[in-house]
């Protein structure tokens, strides 16, 4: 029986553009909001076409002594240029870029997930140290 951990892939997104690349500071204050900005093909460009898009874009952090992981946010992405003309004619394209702003109380782990409509789940994480 598969699980869902069985679904998610994950690679160095250096040479993999599905590989979600979470961008934050490796050691923040306690109790201080930092930004955290998540993308994909930061080194290698991802279409976003009708055909070949991100989907969504989902963040978790996972304090480094609890069980659980809570969700950040959760970004979708829905304009891949659909137009009335047909696939790819439309006015309006998004990127696949999300930014936010949080603030943590004990290190742990920003985990990122993606769907790519095509490649599936992907999966990437960034660990996070509360400044001593």
């Amino acid at each position: 029986m598969a699980s869902m951990a069985d679904l998610f892939q994950t690679a160095d997104w250096k040479s993999e553009k599905h590989v979600p690349v979470i961008e934050c500071p490796d050691t923040v204050e306690k109790d201080t909001f930092f930004d955290v900005t998540v993308s994909l093909g930061k080194e290698i460009s991802h279409p976003n076409t009708s055909d070949h898009h991100i989907r969504w874009i989902q963040l978790y952090f996972k304090p480094s002594k609890g069980k659980f992981a809570y969700q950040v946010g959760s970004f979708r992405f829905d304009a891949h240029g659909e137009g009335v003309k047909g696939a790819d004619t439309g006015p309006i394209y998004t990127d696949h870029v999300v930014s936010t702003r949080i603030k943590v109380r004990e290190s742990g782990v920003l985990l990122a997930t993606a769907f790519c409509n095509i490649h599936g789940f992907w999966e990437s994480e960034h660990e996070i140290h509360i400044a001593e």
